[in-house]
């Protein structure tokens, strides 16, 4: 008999528009548009201008959520390893002269609880180290907005780009 043919819907990756992260303590995606079950944040040769943290902070309508995260993130050179709870932590331990690249995966793993889960790695191009992250984070609605800044919120974007894709 006739074998059964399969078809795979493929949803098209949408490509954001970059930003520089050469000034300001943080840098924000917002209309993400609902459905969207992927994101990557893409890191280009990023540093800020102090030793905070990097971390992402994701959204809904009711704007960007700063509590309920859990995870943690790991430097290989240090090592240094650390909980985060206001943010995807995406840096165990960061310099003033770090600059990173690479990507962070944001993925929704259950869409009644908006949660979203993410991982990833960084390497550092300032010496050889590189950071491994995860964790998961449960939203009060869709999400539509992903913001990049640092755990104290104070410190500086001094050199590179972020850039988002997503799919559904």
């Amino acid at each position: 008999g006739a074998l059964p043919t399969f078809q795979t819907a493929v949803a098209a990756i949408t490509l954001g528009t970059e930003q520089a992260t050469t000034s300001g303590t943080s840098i924000d995606f917002t209309g993400i548009p609902s459905g969207v079950k992927h994101i990557n944040v893409m890191f280009k040769g990023v540093s800020t201008s102090g030793t905070s943290n990097l971390m992402i902070q994701i959204g809904d309508a009711g704007g960007v959520e700063a509590t309920g995260y859990l995870g943690a993130a790991c430097n290989t050179a240090t090592p240094a390893a650390a909980n985060f709870t206001t943010g995807f932590g995406l840096t165990g331990s960061l310099a003033a002269t770090s600059v990173v690249h690479g990507c962070a995966t944001l993925s929704l793993e259950e869409a009644t609880n908006f949660t979203w889960m993410s991982s990833g790695n960084l390497g550092f191009s300032n010496g050889a180290q590189v950071s491994a992250f995860a964790g998961a984070k449960s939203l009060s609605a869709t999400l539509d907005r992903v913001r990049i800044t640092t755990v104290g919120g104070t410190d500086t974007f001094d050199a590179g780009a972020i850039n988002i894709s997503y799919q559904s």
